[in-house]
């Protein structure tokens, strides 16, 4: 998601590759969970998909265990030398470049869907340019400012809730964590994975799918899961801070890839699921990105793993207004037969070439430009 590893931050520091494409790989994989969850607002019958990456949400948990991860590798060692506020001037130049033109596609959406609400309802314009502006600060949509009528914190772009969790993170981090010692670090993330299993099991509905809602207890959630993810990875950088990726025979990017798609490919486990969710989350999740981390890659698979890891972000940020359009599609014109899946395919390809283009003319220069101008 955000996290940088293709960052200026990492240029005198062994470069990790493959968890650059991991990231890439991710970010597709929460594409495709929407798509599939998308198709599940068609009519049922013998046509329809159904959603075949039942917990593809909870590669959100390993996008923040890699934030952690970046940062605690990209700046424990550089606090002497660094403010806070410059800190935070690197993570807004990486982050709101996106933000910003996710919020205007989101917006330039919704007026093509006819402004209106899931109900049916018309929307003001009023309404819509206060909930744009907010958006545009990434400041979360009280429920009376709400545009769509489902809850949603950010209406017009919803998958940017994570991304409002990855600054408070990122605050979080530059105030607090840098300062933890290891061992403090390690009872914090032993102290939130149980806080997480007993949200799950006793508030979470055999589910840690929350963050997105303007519902409390979908905001605590959702909190959980940063508070867990962020300090794991930053733990497992400060654990890992006097190895390097080593030369292996293992197909290592290949056997991490393998491993996140099974993980996401299990289908619901009824009372079960939050139990496999918390253990992929604390358990398995660090221990991948841990495998991955030793790893590297030669020749052609360098660069596709660098690509994966720059398009990422830029895909994360921008997919799901197209998703809001495909869902209006669906409930408008009720597909049958071949459109079921040759629709969602367009989606997925119109997505990655929209992301790609926004990463190479718009996000990429820009942030450059602001680096130049505003970091020292």
């Amino acid at each position: 998601m955000a996290a940088d590893i293709s960052s200026s931050a990492w240029t005198t520091k062994p470069h990790y590759d493959i968890l650059d494409g991991l990231r890439g790989v991710a970010a597709i994989v929460v594409l495709c969970y929407h798509l599939f969850e998308a198709i599940a607002f068609a009519p049922l019958n013998s046509t329809t998909p159904e959603q075949q990456l039942y917990h593809g949400f909870i590669a959100v948990d390993f996008f923040f265990i890699l934030s952690g991860f970046v940062m605690g590798y990209a700046y424990d060692e550089r606090w002497q030398q660094m403010s806070v506020g410059n800190f935070i001037r690197r993570r807004l130049i990486r982050l709101h470049p996106m933000v910003v033109m996710g919020v205007v596609i989101g917006v330039t959406c919704f007026f093509i869907q006819g402004c209106t609400k899931w109900d049916g309802t018309l929307v003001s314009m009023p309404l819509i340019l206060l909930g744009t502006l907010l958006s545009l600060f990434l400041l979360p949509t009280p429920r009376a400012l709400e545009v769509r009528g489902n809850t949603e914190i950010f209406p017009l772009n919803g998958p940017h809730w994570s991304l409002f969790l990855e600054y408070i993170g990122s605050l979080l981090y530059a105030l607090l964590l840098h300062r933890m010692s290891t061992r403090l670090l390690k009872a914090w993330v032993v102290t939130c994975a149980i806080l997480l299993l007993a949200f799950s099991l006793f508030m979470g509905e055999n589910t840690i799918g929350y963050g997105w809602s303007g519902q409390p207890i979908n905001l605590f959630g959702g909190l959980l899961r940063l508070l867990f993810g962020y300090p794991a990875g930053l733990l497992l950088a400060r654990l890992f801070r006097t190895r390097r990726p080593s030369s292996s025979k293992q197909p290592v990017f290949l056997i991490s890839t393998l491993a996140l798609l099974a993980l996401f490919l299990v289908p619901g486990l009824g009372s079960l699921s939050s139990y496999y969710q918390v253990l992929c989350v604390c358990v398995v999740f660090p221990l991948i990105v841990w495998y991955a981390a030793r790893g590297t890659l030669a020749g052609m698979w360098i660069c596709v793993a660098q690509f994966l890891g720059r398009l990422s972000y830029p895909l994360y940020a921008v997919h799901y207004p197209l998703i809001y359009l495909y869902i209006h599609w669906i409930q408008t014109k009720n597909p049958e037969g071949a459109a079921t899946w040759i629709a969602p395919l367009v989606v997925l390809a119109v997505n990655i070439v929209l992301a790609t283009v926004c990463m190479l003319c718009y996000d990429e220069p820009l942030r450059r430009w602001l680096t130049k101008h505003f970091l020292s």
